[in-house]
């Protein structure tokens, strides 16, 4: 995997928004969009003027950052491909970017109030989510959040697009009922899933119709959230 996306790092823009042309959209769209959900579990738990410390599992070459910088006192990011570490600090300074290069993620228990992987663990093997997953809850403080965003795997329109991405081709989607066990079984409680990218659509009126369907397997992605 690491090689992989190493290998991309110079290309990445280009080849995610090759694999979703069919919707019309920018691949900015769809990185919004995760923006505000991440926002909107952050005022729910921290509080509406909380800035938690957030750490980005996964963050390739940083594009989510400027998206959503503001809404953490510190951000920390961590990814396998020590080239797309490099393009993200150069491209967002201010960030604590690191490479790392075993399943440990390298830092202290605790640290953060937050941790998040995004479209990240499709590319994990499967014998491996488990660890992923207590490696994410082992830097949460206690009380803190762990948030997971993933592809839905009963969207068609998600399943083209994952088969059009060259760097899809190792990808094994999770359902969110698999992603709620695994943060179970890794000590999170109060664990829960809704889904989104169901309009293509930044519109209140279409915000407002994808947060009525949200427990419905309908969108495009979802997000599950634990408390540690």
């Amino acid at each position: 995997m690491t090689q992989l996306f190493d290998t991309y790092n110079e290309s990445y823009r280009e080849t995610v928004q090759s694999s979703i042309d069919f919707s019309g959209l920018p691949h900015s769209f769809f990185y919004a969009a995760k923006a505000d959900m991440i926002r909107d579990v952050v005022a729910c738990h921290f509080g509406p003027r909380g800035r938690p410390a957030a750490l980005d599992v996964g963050c390739g070459i940083g594009l989510f950052h400027p998206f959503i910088r503001d809404a953490f006192s510190r951000l920390a990011a961590v990814d396998m491909s020590a080239a797309s570490i490099a393009q993200a600090r150069q491209d967002n300074p201010g960030i604590d970017y690191r490479a790392y290069h075993d399943a440990v993620l390298p830092y202290q228990d605790g640290e953060f109030d937050l941790a998040y992987a995004m479209c990240v663990m499709h590319h994990v093997p499967p014998a491996e989510w488990p660890s992923f997953m207590g490696q994410m809850r082992r830097v949460v403080r206690p009380g803190g959040l762990v948030c997971v965003i993933e592809h839905n795997p009963f969207n068609p329109l998600t399943q083209l697009s994952v088969k059009r991405c060259a760097f899809d081709r190792d990808a094994v989607l999770l359902r969110a009922g698999r992603t709620e066990r695994l943060m179970t079984d890794a000590g999170m409680q109060a664990v829960a899933s809704r889904y989104f990218l169901l309009l293509p659509s930044a519109a209140a009126p279409a915000r407002r119709i994808e947060r009525g369907l949200a427990r419905w397997p309908l969108g495009a992605q979802y997000m599950t959230t634990g408390r540690a």
